[in-house]
């Protein structure tokens, strides 16, 4: 039985970019106006701007591409998923603590997972005009701009959750500086590829939806997203949880899994 030709990996960014930069307008549309909000198991909200965005999306997208999974943070799983070649990975807006505070740093993150990797991906951050884009194999961009991290000659700036930062830094061979949190980690992953700061540990408990534009972008840019044993994290599998997880260039990620295994993490 011959296996159907999908789109290459250029049209389905293509109808990603439609997708989620109109995702973006919607969300805009309830941006620091009163939102109703509920709350799931953790103590994480979701908004009606979150469910709304979310319909948009998996309407929009699974209409276009009907032999493809869907996994999305504000959408119940299928695990008819995993039988499929190709994935939707979602979250309709990453940052939403921030998006229900007024915030700016806040994104629409949607990408195609084949394989357990990513291989288009989009995030579209419209309360600060940006939008972050990559295809496998054809670069990385923001903005229209391509980006490509370089190693850091002068100070190393980090990002590192606070209950992290003591336990960590006995193990530092040189010094840093880490920047306040940035509400969503899809951006701060993406704020990598452009140089603005160099690396970041992830704590635990991420989930895919929170990794899988921010994935590809970093890889196409040259640095790399990776498990503390060196390894890619794998996506769209049937558990979206990860452990903690360290971003940067290439001569950055050993300095922080050396950290990290250090520390004990």
């Amino acid at each position: 039985m011959p296996v159907t030709e999908l789109p290459d990996f250029a049209e389905d960014l293509e109808l990603l970019t439609s997708a989620a930069l109109e995702a973006g307008e919607i969300a805009m549309r309830f941006f620091r106006k009163k939102l109703q909000i509920s709350w799931k198991a953790g103590f994480s909200p979701v908004t009606d701007a979150d469910t709304e965005v979310d319909r948009f999306l998996k309407e929009t997208l699974c209409a276009a591409r009907p032999d493809y999974g869907w996994l999305s943070e504000e959408s119940e799983d299928n695990p008819l998923r995993l039988s499929k070649r190709r994935t939707f990975v979602v979250d309709p807006i990453d940052g939403t603590r921030s998006f229900m505070e007024g915030g700016e740093i806040w994104c629409v993150s949607v990408a195609v997972v084949e394989e357990n990797r990513p291989v288009a991906g989009i995030l579209v951050c419209p309360a600060r005009a940006e939008v972050y884009w990559a295809v496998k194999g054809q670069g990385a961009f923001m903005n229209g701009a391509r980006l490509q991290t370089a190693a850091s000659a002068g100070e190393l700036v980090l990002s590192i959750p606070k209950s992290l930062t003591a336990r960590l830094a006995p193990f530092w061979t040189r010094e840093f500086r880490t920047v306040p949190h940035l509400p969503s980690l899809a951006y701060r992953l993406a704020i990598i590829a452009t140089g603005k700061i160099h690396g970041a540990i992830v704590r635990q408990n991420s989930h895919d939806w929170d990794l899988a534009a921010s994935d590809l972008i970093l890889s196409e840019a040259g640095a790399a997203l990776l498990r503390p044993d060196g390894s890619h994290p794998l996506l769209a599998t049937s558990n979206p949880v990860h452990g903690v997880l360290v971003a940067g260039t290439p001569e950055l990620t050993g300095e922080l899994l050396n950290v990290v295994a250090a520390a004990g993490l």
